[in-house]
């Protein structure tokens, strides 16, 4: 055998022939085969895992995708590729592309939380600002090029820091939006922050759809704010902020005879919805993440004829297990059908 022929055995040898991810930890989300471990031969195997997506990249443009199997890399089974590469008569002997694999199992408990103070305006003691910390679940959508147009550079370079740290800003972001897009005033949110919560991620379902992510759930699990404010909040004071100085002025409390009175009235609305509603199912709804009612279906129809209640609006009755979306009981979806035609 001639030398040129030994060089290009050897050369040949060296190129990849098995192509696959063993992921080892429990977080990670995607993973590019290493660049410097060469070429892959044409016929090479192509493993893909469950619970994993493969992609195939050539000279920037997105190819062939693979979900879990195995797969021999010849012409036939990457059309796509194929194509951008003109291979009408097969391909060369080795292929030099990037592979991306994608984990598509769920993510639990992924951590977010507002980079900087968020200012809102409560009628009871005026600006404020917040902080919020939660958590949140989700998967990649297993047609994952949004994600991977999302989080990986030009280059195609990333990090799994950098992925970590642009999921966690685009998260904190998304919130902050909805948040000032709500007006919610900070007791509300502080009172009602499960309900928040439900509808948030309701909200938030199609924005994180547009990222290449499936939204499970988003979660607020604590709120910050100056420990003067919160103290303002919880007295039911009011706060002068000019020239930054917080100074309170206490709301005359309500003596006892009012708060029976209210009590009593209370106490008489109850009963008297009751009374009338005993047959009904009756239904509270978040707006805005507040929680509101119960209503009677009837009243919820006049709720839809205003605008108050949407097919995403979250809606709870005892037997439920969460809030969910009114379009997704099947009680309350016929509701929607009944909306006048606009004039």
């Amino acid at each position: 055998m001639s030398l040129l022929s030994r060089i290009k055995q050897k050369a040949f040898s060296e190129l990849i022939d098995t192509i696959e991810w063993t992921d080892d930890t429990t977080d990670s989300i995607i993973w590019r085969y290493p660049r410097n471990k060469g070429v892959f031969k044409n016929g090479a195997q192509l493993a893909v895992s469950k619970n994993q997506v493969a992609v195939l990249m050539c000279e920037g443009l997105f190819a062939d995708i693979y979900q879990p199997g195995q797969y021999e890399l010849t012409p036939t089974n990457m059309p796509v590729l194929s194509s951008l590469k003109g291979w009408k008569h097969g391909c060369k002997s080795s292929l030099k592309i990037d592979v991306y694999f994608i984990n598509t199992k769920q993510h639990l408990d992924m951590r977010w939380g507002t980079l900087t103070p968020i200012m809102m305006s409560d009628p009871l003691v005026g600006p404020v600002c917040i902080r919020a910390f939660g958590t949140y679940f989700f998967s990649i959508n297993p047609n994952p090029i949004k994600f991977i147009r999302n989080v990986v550079a030009a280059d195609g370079s990333f990090t799994a820091e950098s992925i970590s740290n642009e999921l966690r800003n685009f998260s904190a972001t998304k919130f902050t939006e909805y948040l000032k897009l709500s007006k919610i005033t900070p007791l509300d949110l502080l009172a009602n922050l499960n309900e928040f919560s439900c509808e948030l991620t309701i909200a938030l379902k199609e924005v994180f759809f547009d990222y290449g992510i499936n939204l499970s759930k988003f979660l607020i699990e604590s709120i910050s704010m100056p420990k003067t404010v919160e103290e303002a909040l919880n007295n039911g004071a009011t706060i002068d902020c000019s020239d930054s100085t917080l100074a309170y002025t206490q709301i005359i409390a309500a003596d006892a005879m009012v708060d029976k009175a209210i009590n009593t009235l209370e106490t008489t609305h109850q009963q008297d919805i009751a009374a009338s509603t005993s047959q009904q199912t009756m239904y509270y709804v978040a707006v805005r993440g507040v929680r509101q009612g119960p209503f009677t279906q009837t009243q919820m129809l006049q709720m839809v004829h205003l605008g108050e209640l949407t097919r995403n609006t979250p809606v709870w009755t005892q037997g439920m297990e969460g809030w969910q979306a009114a379009k997704s009981v099947s009680q309350l979806s016929p509701l929607f059908n009944t909306m006048p035609s606009p004039s």
